[in-house]
């Protein structure tokens, strides 16, 4: 236990975040950097070191927390970075990004505010790469088998790296134009600087790993075409097909999915446009949708000058304190205040969009609404509560039904569906196509980073066997002989 009273004595401290008024005129990440280093030792001492650490089992990737946590207080950063890379590709990914379930599940925070694992995690990694301590893995023996990776997003890279450095030849399509998936292009850059997914893709390169961008698979190239160059073929795509909206008015200009108002403006930071082609600039935004992805809309309109934003979502507003039906150790759904909502914007719960209405040129001028409340397991519209409300950009962020990977590429490889639409797999990730697995979002749904590395880690363990009769890569998410469901 690194400190046996740190719990009792060390109070919780967060990482310092800039100004609102000085983080607005820029896209850098909103937090002071290094305000972490003098706090860290400390925060990281008030692990308990429980003798059942449910920490471990709240993270998808069985991440040994309260042994980095101990090392992180005894200034062994070394070590820190060597357990934490044990069972983590991408801490630096996880540790910005993660809505940290690991710390719902924290024993401390039964009756205290919880360690704050992820600040721990990702000083561990920053101070690694500051101090060269991140540096490629290169196999010993290429085992003279090929893979194909189906999409660079975390679930990508991560069977990509586990593979790779077991040796085998593996080659990540990408069908955008830089390697990272969501994580480039759905992931604004206050939240995260893609310096960080530049640094690591650099690292798989001189492992080995080959990244091919601009390839659209299933139109560029087919999926007969991988399985028979490559021995085995993985499908790691991301949940890209989003949820519409279908009300009268929803073909007028100036609505747009999240995905399609969020990459742009990501490119505008790559120097691909000097200003993004969808902006809000002095522009009434209504965001659609109270998540994550909705909380990203809302920073990056307001980056860009917004006359105002509003974010609207159907659910009534969460409570503050844990619901008693979500008890420790789960992650509860609470009240959340991310940087976004900080730094401005209005938040409308129990409502429903009705329709939109536009002026005589097409263009949406005006959301119109209606205040609903849960019954019978529906929502129904609470009469006299209609109104309407300025807009001028909506963007829609109501989650994602799936992969887009049903537009051809699942016939074309031939594997089969299950009943959400998700690319079916057995509990060893394959396919019924021999030598196609998948993981991540294309055969789980929407979910969370560290369950898109969790697979990507165990689907690489389970082709490494396939390929070799054996292996000796980690599986966090253990396989099993649970057959294929479809």
């Amino acid at each position: 236990m690194a400190d046996p009273k740190g719990f009792l004595t060390t109070g919780k401290q967060l990482a310092e975040r800039r100004p609102v008024d000085v983080r607005l005129r820029d896209w850098n990440e909103v937090y002071v950097e290094r305000s972490l280093l003098p706090i860290i030792t400390k925060q990281a001492g008030r692990c308990m070191d429980c003798g059942i650490p449910f920490c471990h089992n709240g993270c998808p990737l069985g991440n040994l927390i309260p042994e980095w946590n101990d090392l992180a207080y005894r200034d062994d950063w070394t070590g820190a970075i060597e357990r934490l890379h044990a069972t983590n590709n991408f801490p630096e990914f996880t540790g910005r990004l993660c809505p940290a379930p690991c710390e719902s599940a924290c024993v401390l925070g039964i009756n205290q505010d919880a360690v704050t694992i992820k600040n721990v995690e990702v000083t561990i990694i920053d101070k690694a790469w500051d101090r060269g301590g991140v540096t490629p893995q290169i196999p010993e023996r290429l085992s003279g088998k090929t893979v194909a990776v189906v999409g660079s997003g975390p679930a990508g890279l991560a069977v990509a790296q586990q593979l790779t450095r077991a040796g085998h030849t593996v080659v990540v399509y990408e069908r955008a134009d830089r390697i990272g998936g969501l994580l480039r292009y759905g992931i604004p850059e206050f939240k995260m600087e893609k310096r960080h997914i530049n640094r690591r893709v650099e690292q798989m390169r001189a492992e080995g790993t080959r990244f091919r961008t601009g390839v659209h698979v299933g139109e560029d190239i087919t999926g007969q075409q991988l399985r028979e160059r490559f021995d085995a073929v993985v499908v790691a795509a991301g949940a890209t097909t989003a949820r519409d909206l279908p009300v009268p008015g929803r073909e007028l200009k100036g609505i747009h999915q999240a995905m399609e108002y969020l990459p742009l403006a990501n490119k505008v930071q790559e120097g691909d446009f000097v200003e993004s082609p969808i902006s809000a600039k002095g522009k009434h935004v209504i965001v659609i949708g109270g998540g994550d992805t909705g909380a990203d809309c809302l920073g990056t309109a307001l980056r860009q000058g917004a006359a105002s934003v509003t974010q609207l979502e159907i659910m009534p507003r969460p409570s503050d304190a844990r619901p008693g039906h979500q008890p420790w150790p789960t992650m509860p759904m609470t009240y959340k205040v991310t940087s976004a909502h900080e730094e401005g914007g209005e938040r409308v719960y129990a409502v429903n969009t009705t329709r939109f209405t536009g002026d005589e040129d097409g263009n949406v001028q005006e959301l119109h609404l209606v205040e609903v409340e849960f019954k019978d397991g529906r929502f129904e519209p609470v009469p006299g509560t209609e109104r309407a409300i300025p807009a001028q950009l909506v963007t829609l962020a109501m989650g994602f039904t799936g992969t887009d990977v049903r537009n051809g590429l699942v016939e074309q490889l031939g594997v089969e569906l299950d009943a959400r639409g998700n690319v079916a797999r057995d509990g060893r990730f394959a396919t019924n196509v021999d030598g196609v697995y998948v993981c991540g979002d294309a055969g789980r749904g929407q979910s969370l980073i560290v369950w898109a590395i969790a697979e990507g880690r165990s689907a690489a363990a389970a082709v490494d066997k396939y390929l070799g009769g054996k292996t000796p890569l980690p599986a966090p998410i253990r396989p099993t002989d649970r057959p294929l469901v479809v």
